[in-house]
């Protein structure tokens, strides 16, 4: 009795070889392919939170002298530098300052940037498209420049100091990106929809209350991860309107206040940027789904 393969599973055979389909119940073919890749890239990835991590726990000695400690690893863990962060400085005040701050820029940054890019893209006024355009090479000013005039602003309105000086001034760099990603998410949502539910009496507010902000709920999802984001790390204009130690967020309060002179407290330092980090990643974790849905959708024609 001959080993040949049936007539059924021969033209198998065939088309894998002729199109190429990789075969991925082979194992070294999979590990290498697949398995390997995505396990270098998240060993880049959590690498700088791991060292965080285990410099938030080592004490002086260790970090001071690495000839005879090993840097990836932690002897004798201790509490000290958290304990010098929570209860040695203003951080907890710093933590909620920048949740407030974020947290009420975004909110203000969206609601402008849904009216911008449904008025653009549905409406249709004339020069709509470069209204659009003009509105994301905004977002393209560094904030280096634009800090000077708003600095003037911030000190002739009495602002200077204050967490208001922040929301304000925040949603000049969120609203330009906001509105171009939801342009485009708007842009693959048919409007159609829209007009069968103007047609059975809804107004525009309506029809965009209740049919478009609904569907594009992904596309909202992400430009609101976005913007909280940049306003959490944001730093230039933090470290430029706020001068009092206990008023600053957790980017700039970190740097100035845990650096005395020459001296670098790193383990309160990196403990602060732990923490700091910790809201938007589990952030991240819960939309990431509708992240990844907004921008495949942001780009639908």
């Amino acid at each position: 009795m001959t080993d040949q393969a049936s007539p059924a599973a021969r033209p198998q055979l065939v088309d894998k070889e002729r199109t190429g389909v990789i075969d991925w119940s082979s194992g070294p073919r999979r590990f290498i392919t697949l398995y390997l890749p995505l396990s270098i890239f998240v060993i880049v990835l959590l690498f700088p939170f791991y060292w965080m991590a285990i410099t938030a726990i080592k004490p002086n000695g260790e970090l001071l002298d690495y000839k005879n400690n090993n840097p990836f690893w932690v002897k004798s863990p201790t509490l000290d530098n958290i304990n010098k962060l929570l209860f040695q400085t203003d951080y907890p005040q710093w933590l909620l300052t920048t949740m407030t701050v974020a947290t009420v820029a975004t909110a203000l940054s969206l609601f402008a940037s849904v009216l911008a890019a449904y008025a653009i893209q549905r409406l249709k006024f004339k020069g709509s498209n470069y209204v659009g355009l003009a509105i994301y090479l905004a977002y393209l000013v560094p904030p280096s420049i634009l800090f000077i005039p708003l600095a003037t602003l911030i000190f002739q309105f009495g602002l200077y100091d204050s967490q208001l000086a922040l929301i304000l001034t925040y949603p000049t760099f969120l609203i330009p990106f906001c509105t171009w990603l939801l342009i485009g998410y708007f842009k693959s949502i048919p409007y159609e929809l829209e007009e069968c539910a103007m047609i059975d009496g809804a107004t525009r507010l309506q029809t965009l209350w209740k049919i478009t902000l609904p569907l594009a709920l992904p596309g909202l999802i992400s430009a609101g991860i976005f913007a909280f984001t940049l306003s959490w790390n944001e730093f230039i204009y933090a470290l430029a309107f706020i001068q009092s130690a206990e008023k600053k967020t957790v980017p700039v309060a970190v740097l100035t206040q845990l650096v005395e002179g020459d001296v670098y407290h790193w383990g309160s330092l990196m403990a602060g940027a732990l923490l700091g980090s910790i809201p938007v990643a589990i952030l991240y974790s819960f939309f990431v789904d509708y992240y990844v849905a907004s921008m495949t959708g942001a780009v639908k024609e």
